[in-house]
């Protein structure tokens, strides 16, 4: 440890590591480092806080969360042997063979002891091991808060307050002889509950039925209750202190009598070694590249899907925030998927910056300009931009029609959908993944397992979703991954293992020659449809959308013609003789007759009506179109009159007549005031430029080695500055008001010489400082220069060469030889 002197306290400790031993502190705690301590005092003390000691609990395995129990319920400080003696028993538990768990606690104890050691929860040297004091306050039993370990407090513990009476009534029924000393009395009686062989002894002249109350608090909880008049039982284990009373209706199992019972183990199953990742299938590496890749690209398919079904303007926002539940199954029905996978995909295009809310007065959610970006690029470069969006999220779709703390429901692209510990599952489930062979399938429940022993406070933390979070995190995790195309057929795909492990140019590079390659083509059918084989050009599939409607997805996507989709390429400007151009140059079978003459039916009649704005008016040269719409009794609601032979008027607005009357069966098109056809293109509505949501952050990020580096120096540099001895001014010296640590107080004089003395000398000096913010610090420093009212030194206390004003230099001290102070 640097020194021979065995450390008093936690900072002398902190203070003999090295500088990798404390960059290793501040990266496993990265808390301690907001703001960067002054010294290492300061870093001991935010190191034993609740908050802290708490948060780095929860970072631990289960066993070295064993271990700090253990340490817990130990004698403070506590020897290496008998620390592992409490994991390992002592060997005596009725014959019993526990040689393989007692090898491998064996062999795990040095490391988990480092880890501990790392975070600052214990240190010490192995003869005099110390658990912070926070620590083990919150691993020690109490009535409150029973230990972990399911022991009870020690016998001292336990008889605190009782009568010398009553200690002297246990003695005698145990057979010790009496002491008038409560303090000889309770070292007797512990020493009779540590001693294997009276203890047995004792046992052997108990009753069965007292034996059957010590089996049942042997492991915990420790604490009984009893009646004003117990069983025989009872009042026989009672009476020999191997129940003692916490209050008039409760006694507690002491913890030495507990360790006898247990044969010396603090834990029932010790588990010094992580659980394998079993695996539940093995499948060729290729078909789960294969698969994956086909799923990555029905992941492109869908997204694209959604924000075309919103291209116009997308659903309302509810006023507390995020999507209806009716907005939420119109969406799943569209594609065709469940209400939690339609969830996961709106959630994902969120993530990923390509859906926003427009933040107009009518607010809607609508595609970003970054989603016509996305679209520009290759499919292996947009699956990367969704892969990489959903790794580091914190908002969980899993949690969509859940609810909140206050019963309220938790709505998709609502507020409360962030978990700060989505991340790190959702990583680690895959780098579990990674762990195993090419092709194999892990099976979830080991994977969960795994999972709850690196983490066990993680995962019994109660939530209002549950008392899991963090398995439930996992479980969707698999899910996801599956959806997205990073698992095929329940195996990491070579392509996500690159994208984890390489980035996305190495994962793009893979997931090429996986992906179909884009086709110019389509085989109309007599039907009225149109066969995709595969995937299409973009601007083929973007007119086609416009000309057909989507009738089946899969291997192979099926459009079909009507009248209404048409018109609504002819009200996007299309002329008839387009529409004949394009399907003739882009499909590989003859243009059926039935689908000429649909276009050039609808065409004939598409802008025969005409509507603009009176309130709205319809207009046709043809009267009889009129009067036919006049006698019709669905036009009843539209109140019309007519004002000309061929024009007439609504009360209706032009959308709403524009609607009706194509429901009626014409197809009207919509003119602007000078008469001009009105025509209406698809997907022109996007939101501002949008930034995709922030990740919540699960505490403090890991610094990165520049700052753990920076950190650190400051820390040594500010303990130098703090523990250096300074040599007084005489006039200091001399007051009864200056205190321990005030900044030194010398006139200008005075500093001016001091520091150009220095300076010629290459000696430190201890500076008071007020910097341009007024913040007082205490320095040390080597002046270099003095000149022009400042002084160039090197800071001791930032580990680097500076310059000071001379007038806000406080004062300045010489420090003291070695010896005095």
């Amino acid at each position: 440890m640097g020194t021979t002197t065995p450390p008093r306290t936690l900072a002398e400790a902190l203070r003999a590591r090295g500088d990798e031993s404390l960059a290793g502190l501040l990266r496993a705690r990265p808390d301690l480092l907001n703001p960067v301590p002054n010294d290492i005092t300061q870093l001991a003390t935010r190191a034993g806080t609740r908050a802290s000691v708490v948060r780095a609990l929860e970072h631990l395995d289960r066993f070295a969360l064993q271990t700090a129990e253990a340490l817990a319920v130990a004698p403070d400080p506590a020897p290496y042997a008998t620390l592992l003696s409490l994991l390992t028993g002592d060997g005596l538990d009725d014959g019993e063979q526990r040689d393989d768990v007692g090898a491998a606690v064996t062999a795990a104890l040095p490391g988990a002891l480092a880890t501990l050691r790392e975070q600052a929860l214990v240190w010490g040297e192995d003869e005099r091991l110390r658990l912070v004091r926070t620590a083990r306050e919150l691993l020690a039993p109490s009535p409150q808060h029973p230990s972990p370990t399911g022991l009870g407090p020690t016998v001292a513990e336990a008889t605190a307050g009782m009568s010398p009476g009553r200690l002297q009534e246990i003695l005698v029924a145990a057979g010790l002889p009496a002491t008038h000393d409560p303090v000889s009395a309770v070292a007797a009686l512990s020493a009779l509950f540590t001693d294997r062989t009276r203890m047995a002894e004792l046992l052997d002249t108990a009753p069965v039925e007292a034996l059957s109350v010590l089996d049942r608090l042997v492991w915990g909880p420790p604490y009984g209750e009893v009646t004003p008049n117990p069983t025989p039982p009872v009042k026989w284990l009672r009476d020999r202190g191997l129940l003692l009373p916490v209050s008039t209706r409760t006694v507690v199992l002491p913890r030495e009598a507990a360790l006898h019972l247990r044969a010396g183990r603090a834990h029932r199953v010790p588990e010094p070694v992580p659980p394998v990742v079993a695996a539940a299938a093995e499948r060729d590496p290729q078909a789960v590249d294969r698969a994956a890749a086909g799923q990555a690209f029905t992941a492109l398919s869908t997204v694209e899907e959604l924000l075309k079904l919103w291209n116009g303007g997308g659903p309302a926002i509810l006023r507390a925030g995020g999507l209806s539940v009716r907005e939420l199954k119109r969406t799943a029905t569209a594609l065709d998927v469940t209400e939690p996978v339609a969830a996961f995909w709106v959630e994902l295009a969120y993530a990923a910056g390509l859906l926003a809310t427009d933040g107009e007065s009518d607010e809607r959610y609508a595609p970003t300009p970054a989603y016509d970006e996305w679209l520009d690029l290759s499919a292996q470069d947009r699956w990367t931009h969704l892969a990489t969006a959903w790794l580091p999220a914190t908002r969980v779709p899993g949690l969509v029609g859940g609810q909140d703390a206050k019963g309220r429901v938790l709505s998709a692209l609502g507020p409360e959908l962030d978990r700060s510990a989505a991340p790190e599952v959702r990583r680690r489930v895959l780098a579990l993944f990674a762990e195993l062979p090419p092709g194999t399938a892990p099976d979830p429940e080991t994977l969960l397992r795994r999972l709850r022993w690196e983490r066990p406070l993680r995962s019994a933390t109660p939530s209002a979703e549950g008392t899991d979070l963090r398995s439930r995190l996992a479980l969707w995790t698999l899910n996801e991954a599956e959806l997205l195309g990073i698992t095929g057929r329940g195996a990491l795909s070579a392509q996500a293992r690159a994208l984890l492990n390489e980035g996305e140019d190495a994962a793009a590079a893979l997931l090429v020659p996986l992906l179909p390659e884009p086709l110019d083509h389509v085989l109309l059918q007599a039907d009225l449809t149109a066969v995709a084989p595969g995937p299409l050009e973009r601007p083929l599939a973007e007119t086609l959308s416009v000309l057909a409607d989507v009738e089946s997805k899969g291997g192979a996507t099926v459009y079909r013609f009507t009248p209404g989709s048409v018109r609504r390429a002819l009200d996007a400007g299309q002329a008839a003789a387009d529409l004949h151009a394009f399907l003739a140059a882009h499909s590989r079978t003859p243009v059926p007759q039935p689908l000429s003459y649909l276009i050039d039916d609808v065409a004939r009649r598409h802008g025969h009506l005409r509507i603009g704005a009176a309130s709205a008016y319809v207009r046709c040269d043809d009267e009889a179109v009129l009067n036919e719409i006049l006698a019709d009794r669905r036009s009843t609601g539209l109140r019309l009159r007519r004002l000309a032979p061929t024009v007439l008027a609504s009360q209706a607005d032009p959308g709403s007549l524009l609607e009706a009357l194509r429901e009626m069966g014409y197809a009207p098109a919509a003119e602007s005031a000078e008469g001009d056809v009105l025509i209406t293109r698809a997907g022109a509505r996007r939101t501002p430029p949008r930034t995709p949501p922030t990740p919540v952050p699960e505490g403090p990020p890991t610094p990165d080695p520049t700052l753990l580096g920076a950190a650190v120096r400051a820390i040594r540099a500010g303990d130098t500055a703090a523990t250096v001895v300074r040599k007084e001014p005489a006039e200091a010296a001399t007051s009864s008001t200056t205190a321990s640590g005030a900044l030194p107080r010398t006139t200008s004089a005075e500093t001016l010489a001091t520091v150009q003395a220095a300076a010629m000398t290459g000696s430190a000096v201890w500076i008071g400082y007020v910097n341009a913010e007024g913040a007082a610090s205490q320095r040390v420093i080597a002046p270099v220069r003095v000149e022009g009212g400042f002084v160039t030194a090197f800071d001791h206390t930032a580990d680097e060469v500076r310059t000071f004003a001379l007038h806000r230099i406080t004062g300045v001290a010489e420090l003291a030889e070695d010896g005095e102070g």
